[in-house]
């Protein structure tokens, strides 16, 4: 059985029953605290340097390399911008939404102002309480879903393949940029 402290002890001890047993666990509970991942209270002292280690120097050190390496990635990330695969893939994903979100803001607007501008045509009954503007709203939720869903078909048969093997060779070339380094 586990205390609130983190010291075991046995069915029916205490938590104070003897010196022996808290002298025995105090020391592995604390020890155990440092390397658990699952703890969110740090014990004082924790993250500050140990007095028997060298100490940290406050200056960083010298960024030169970490420079050029970011000015070679961002190099590569230009390059595969300008690259016809990435044109391929942004034409795919503008040829498809573009007239879906024109399609589909059409529609919404057209429902909004028949609902403002034609209260008759609305409010015409076609089956009991069901009347026009019950089925153009709900016909809202459904081209909602109809879109959304066609949108992700569209991208997983015409453009996630693509784009994941332009995103492997960018970690590539970048790679290769930075000299290798991850």
């Amino acid at each position: 059985m586990q205390s609130s402290n983190d010291r075991a002890h046995e069915a029916g001890s205490g938590p104070g029953s003897s010196a022996e047993h808290a002298n025995d666990h105090g020391s592995t509970a604390r020890a155990a605290r440092h390397e658990d991942p699952w703890s969110t209270a740090p014990e004082p002292g924790w993250g500050e340097p140990d007095r028997t280690e060298a100490p940290v120097s406050a200056v960083p050190p010298p960024r030169g390399r970490e420079r050029a390496a970011a000015r070679d990635a961002r190099e590569v990330y230009a390059e595969v911008q300008r690259s016809a695969a990435f044109q391929e893939v942004r034409g795919r994903y503008r040829r498809f939404v573009v007239p879906g979100v024109a399609v589909f803001l059409g529609w919404y607007v057209a429902y909004v102002i028949a609902a403002t501008t034609a209260p008759g045509l609305m409010a015409r009954p076609v089956a009991g309480a069901v009347n026009v503007g019950m089925l153009a709203g709900l016909g809202q939720f459904l081209t909602t879903f109809l879109f959304a869903w066609t949108y992700s078909r569209h991208a997983r048969l015409r453009r996630d393949r693509a784009a994941l093997e332009l995103r492997w060779d960018t970690q590539e070339l970048a790679r290769e940029a930075r000299g290798g380094a991850l």
